[in-house]
């Protein structure tokens, strides 16, 4: 279906950009002529010609840039050469042929004038080149869609879910805090006491010696 679309393309532009151009060349040059003859110029004079021109270019270089199809610059750059290559045949019976009393907006349309100067050539070339691109034969990529992971039925916190800190889990977990520990008040169990008379006890398990035991000591030396 892109190759008839092409193909219609190129149909078209062909006759339509020769009337473009013949009117924009004539435009111009009858313009640029008055402006020497006078010694003077108005620059407004030259826009209507400067149109016809540029929409010429825009829809030649659509043609001969876009990856429609390359049958399209193939059949416009066809259509405009074959009127030139003929004057290398017969180029009265081809001027002949063109028709030289056709008027746009009343202005005179001048095809003859274009042909013979060689413009039209010239841009048939040119499309002609325009599909030895290679890029113009490849298709477009598709584009190939990704795989859509399926969603979990229990949606799991990310590391950046700040809604967790809002809406804890029923089970416990202790808040975090930047103090110290609270201190562990439960009692610790008694250690085991031990006798001092027994052969097994040791020796720093005696009490002291009294103030009374130092008393009599001392009065036994001095006896």
């Amino acid at each position: 279906m892109r190759h008839l679309w092409s193909f219609l393309a190129g149909v078209v532009a062909a006759p339509l950009s020769w009337a473009l151009i013949a009117l924009g060349q004539d435009g111009s040059a009858r313009t640029v002529t008055r402006w020497v003859e006078l010694g003077t110029y108005n620059t407004a004079n030259l826009i209507q010609a400067a149109v016809y021109l540029g929409v010429a270019g825009v829809l030649l270089g659509l043609l001969g840039t876009l990856r429609v199809s390359p049958l399209g610059p193939v059949v416009a750059g066809l259509l405009l050469v074959a009127p030139y290559v003929g004057l290398f045949i017969d180029p009265f019976t081809v001027r002949d042929a063109v028709p030289t009393n056709w008027k746009i907006f009343g202005d005179p349309l001048p095809l003859v004038q274009v042909l013979d100067n060689g413009t039209m050539f010239l841009i048939g070339v040119l499309l002609l080149m325009a599909t030895f691109s290679v890029q113009r034969w490849r298709r477009w990529p598709r584009t190939v869609p990704t795989a859509v992971p399926a969603a979990s039925d229990v949606d799991e916190p990310t590391p950046t879910d700040w809604s967790v800190l809002n809406n804890p889990p029923e089970h416990d977990i202790n808040p975090p805090t930047l103090g110290y520990p609270e201190p562990d008040t439960t009692p610790l169990p008694p250690l085991p006491r031990r006798d001092a008379a027994s052969p097994s006890g040791s020796p720093w398990s005696a009490p002291p010696r009294t103030s009374a035991n130092r008393d009599d000591a001392a009065d036994s030396t001095t006896s």
